[in-house]
């Protein structure tokens, strides 16, 4: 009788539709953007454990090429061919993995169950309207209808509720190698990056003159601020500067005793104890690295980590 009831109650929480957020990289949206795939596959229902979250979606060409991935590889391809479909059909239509799928022959290694909901070519204003909002970095909300279609904002009768947030972004100031194996590094895990650097020479780089904080930028909240300075009287103005910004991370290279010497100066640049307790002690996750690289792969996860509350 109690699983009985639990299974109503499920039924029940099921009816009601999903809120989720989740960030723009999680739904492989610049294909769509960009023209190059035309039909969405979103993650809409997850029962037991998932690979990926609600939310997530993977973007499929009528050729069968796929941007971004719903699982491990398990049911991708199926996914895609099926994508296909719904784009010379023009229906959407959802598919179950798993537990209560009628696709035997493709297990999850996790168990449990998956929703993916295909949206064939989405409205244009929508997706225009979301890549507008998501280049000013602002979150924009969009539905699943019961008809299978993303909608803007929040429609009555929808599925899925889904906030999509804008990507990290990496503020990266320094000189020398530290700052451009993290800029590479970032990059590679799909952060917007910018970096100024007082020895810029490459493409990409903004030559940081002086100690000012470079005009025009505004770190927001999925904003990570990454200092590598050996020379520490460089960075102070910066700190400061980003200190009093909504940026979620803030860090530094160097040294116990940098570090205090550093609190000192900020101190003295009018920042509070409360405003300097914002920066992340330690400066990365590997502690004493002794490289570039180990120091640029300990700030990265550290961001991420850090990013993933945001």
């Amino acid at each position: 009788m109690k699983m009985h009831k639990d299974h109503e109650l499920l039924q029940g929480i099921d009816a009601r539709p999903r809120v989720v957020s989740v960030c723009e990289s999680d739904l492989a949206l610049s294909p769509l953007f960009a023209g190059e795939a035309d039909c969405l596959c979103l993650i809409t229902g997850v029962e037991g454990t998932s690979y990926r979250p609600v939310g997530a979606g993977m973007a499929v060409a009528d050729t069968g090429a796929r941007f971004g991935n719903l699982s491990s590889g398990c049911i991708d391809e199926d996914v895609a061919l099926h994508g296909i479909e719904a784009l010379q059909s023009g229906a959407g239509k959802t598919l179950r993995y798993g537990a209560g799928s009628p696709f035997m022959d493709l297990k999850l290694p996790c168990g449990g169950g998956l929703d993916v909901t295909l949206i064939p070519t989405p409205e244009p204003e929508v997706l225009s309207s979301m890549q507008t909002r998501l280049q000013a970095r602002t979150p924009v909300t969009v539905s699943v209808s019961e008809e299978g279609r993303l909608v803007a904002g929040v429609a009555d009768g929808a599925s899925l509720i889904l906030t999509v947030k804008p990507r990290l972004r990496a503020l990266i100031f320094g000189s020398g190698e530290e700052p451009r194996h993290f800029a590479r590094l970032a990059q590679a895990a799909d952060l917007s990056v910018t970096t100024y650097l007082s020895d810029a020479s490459g493409p990409y780089e903004h030559l940081l003159i002086g100690n000012a904080w470079p005009e025009g930028e505004t770190p927001d909240g999925r904003t990570a601020v990454a200092v590598f300075f050996h020379d520490h009287d460089r960075e102070t103005a910066l700190l400061s500067h980003a200190l009093r910004s909504d940026a979620f991370y803030i860090g530094a290279q160097g040294s116990e005793r940098a570090r205090t010497l550093r609190s000192y100066a900020l101190q003295a640049n009018g920042l509070s104890e409360a405003d300097i307790a914002r920066m992340v002690q330690p400066f990365g996750y590997i502690r004493r690295a002794k490289s570039p690289r180990d120091l640029a792969v300990g700030v990265l996860a550290q961001v991420l980590d850090h990013g993933r509350a945001r």
